[in-house]
């Protein structure tokens, strides 16, 4: 091999007297390498496409030379969806993507989810855990081979079908990229590739992430630069995904990595000598070449901080993200759940929480993801409801109070997150019907257990159990929005947010948003204001028998208009609102429109 004029390591191994690869595809490669110390060490490439594991024999991955002939390549069909309006996210995992004791495939994940994805009103698929990953636990975020496609679940050609699949349904499908740090693995990793400890990442302490145990990319080196940027397009061009959500964004932002560090929204915590500018300047960079190159491409940083200008573009002096994540509404949902009993909530804090974010900066809410699934957290539903998800989520049996209550509050939680706190909406697979368990993948400490590592996503075709409805509510509620965009509507008019009575009232995209959480009040003729006048109906209700509710409200009712000042609006209605029910109203004239 020759170093090439950009210190790279290449050989060119001529075709056979045929005209055939001299390397036969899927064989087993390696890098022998003879450092200058004398030492031979065995390496595999750093631009491997396929990487395999054999337990049996060692944890190490072994490189293979992935060529497949023409007539087993997949060839793409579909043409890439369109940058949707209305980004609502299902983030999953292909791997527990299955109600069985395994590890799921590209192939089945293709057939029985993305279907479901689709049916639930979903128009955004965030795949993880792609980038292969030394340990099948850590969720995906030890990357060993930034160039290969997870082989736990099939091949590269596999994923292919897959993300194509998606786009012949209209879903466009982001990878969850890892670029703030890799593997420490040696063997089948990058570090020490060339026996030093910085070829790709800083030497010596700033090079390791104590708190993830991996390493740290220089980011000022224009061949880790280079490196990195040639992956982002390798996964567009290669796999034709439609954009990225960068993982641990916030760990690239500061030399501190965000560890210890409290964010109280201050300027001089974003501007001053803990901000990592090489970093800044990579991603900066990563998000030019990616909105130049392809113009519907869709990048979400997930970022705590609240680093301002994250996601405006570069001609504006911003970074150039499309979406940040909305870390502090999960966080908030936790807390009250663990700490406050609903009727004790202070609504005024909770819609602040909602909609407390940089103008002019898109932002996805959720109100759980993948992180509050994992074992040692809960999930919403397993907070509210606890061990009861176990024996009264039966129709055959009784609806307990704390059923009805998880039930209730599940609905409203979601509907508020979705219509208040942001630009998209984001939801880990098996979240939108109340997944009865957390998230623990095989390991020793479990004796290498299935049991939590799968979605039980049979639940919801069961008709004897309730999960049915929690999913029918999240199809609901996606599908309104779809009609309606509220999502890249301006940001909500809050005109209620009674403490005394637990209402909140909200207009949005053209809608009226109403939220009773009292926990026995239920109201009628309650006044609410309006901005337009006219006549409205219920065209979302958390309270039908399909959503699990009692069917108290007729949806029938027209809901006329009174020119009189209300609340800070023009108008006024009459509402009857049910306790632990959420509505939506819609102006009459809208609802065939909409349809």
């Amino acid at each position: 091999m020759k170093k090439n004029e950009f210190g790279v390591f290449e050989i060119v191994i001529p075709a056979g007297a045929n005209g055939q690869a001299a390397i036969p595809h899927n064989s087993m490669i390696k890098i022998s390498l003879e450092l200058p110390s004398g030492e031979w060490v065995d390496r595999l490439p750093a631009w491997i496409k396929y990487v395999t594991q054999d337990l049996s024999v060692s944890p190490a991955y072994d490189a293979r030379f992935w060529n497949p002939p023409s007539s087993e390549r997949y060839v793409f069909k579909n043409q890439r969806p369109k940058k949707p309006e209305s980004v609502r996210v299902y983030e999953a995992h292909v791997g527990i993507s299955s109600p069985e004791l395994k590890v799921a495939s590209y192939k089945e994940f293709t057939k029985n989810m993305l279907p479901r994805i689709k049916s639930l009103g979903y128009n955004v698929i965030q795949l993880m855990a792609i980038m292969e990953h030394a340990y099948y636990a850590s969720f995906g975020y030890q990357v060993n081979n930034f160039f290969a496609a997870s082989s736990r679940y099939g091949t590269p050609e596999d994923l292919k079908e897959l993300i194509d699949t998606a786009h012949g349904m209209g879903l466009v499908v982001l990878l969850d990229v890892i670029h703030s740090h890799a593997s420490k693995n040696v063997l089948d990793g990058l570090n020490q590739f060339d026996g030093t400890d910085h070829q790709y990442f800083h030497e010596g302490a700033k090079g390791r992430h104590e708190l993830w145990d991996s390493r740290i990319f220089n980011y000022g080196h224009h061949e880790v630069m280079r490196f990195l940027l040639s992956n982002l397009r390798f996964w567009m061009d290669e796999f034709q995904f439609d954009g990225f959500r960068f993982d641990g964004v916030t760990s690239m932002l500061y030399t501190h990595h965000g560890i210890g560090t409290g964010f109280s929204g201050g300027y001089h915590e974003y501007f001053g000598a803990g901000v990592d500018e090489e970093a800044v300047v990579y991603l900066m960079l990563a998000n030019e070449l990616l909105h130049d190159l392809y113009p519907e491409c869709i990048t979400i940083a997930e970022d705590v901080s609240g680093m301002p200008a994250l996601c405006l573009p570069l001609s504006l002096g911003g970074v150039g993200f499309d979406y940040r994540l909305a870390m502090a509404i999960p966080d908030m949902w936790i807390k009250l759940l663990k700490e406050q009993k609903d009727e004790d909530w202070d609504f005024s804090n909770i819609c602040w929480t909602l909609t407390n974010r940089r103008h002019g900066e898109k932002t996805i809410a959720y109100c759980e993801s993948h992180d509050q699934a994992l074992v040692g957290d809960k999930t919403l539903m397993m907070h509210l409801c606890d061990a009861e998800l176990y024996t009264n989520m039966s129709i055959m049996t009784p609806l307990t109070p704390v059923i009805d209550r998880g039930m209730a509050l599940h609905k409203l939680i979601r509907l508020l997150t979705h219509g208040l706190g942001g630009e998209g909406y984001l939801n880990f697979e098996g979240n939108e019907f109340g997944h009865p368990e957390w998230l623990d993948f095989p390991r020793e400490g479990n004796q290498n257990s299935f049991w939590y590592a799968r979605r039980q996503l049979n639940l919801t075709e069961d008709h004897l159990l309730r999960y049915q409805y929690l999913n029918n509510f999240d199809r609901s509620m996606n599908l309104t929005e779809g009609k309606y965009g509220w999502l890249h509507a301006p940001q909500a008019f809050i005109s209620l947010k009674h403490g005394g009575d637990k209402v909140i009232v909200f207009e949005r995209g053209g809608l009226v948003f109403v939220f009773n959480f009292h926990t026995t009040e239920s109201y009628t003729d309650y006044r609410i204001g309006i901005e337009v006048p006219g006549t409205y109906r219920i065209v979302l209700n958390s309270d039908t028998k399909d959503h699990g509710g009692f069917n108290r409200l007729d949806e029938n009712t027209r809901f006329f208009t009174t020119p009189m000042e209300w609340n800070g609006r023009p108008n006024w209605t009459h509402l009857y609102i049910p306790s632990r029910t959420a509505i939506v109203l819609a102006l009459e004239s809208t609802i065939s429109q909409a349809l």
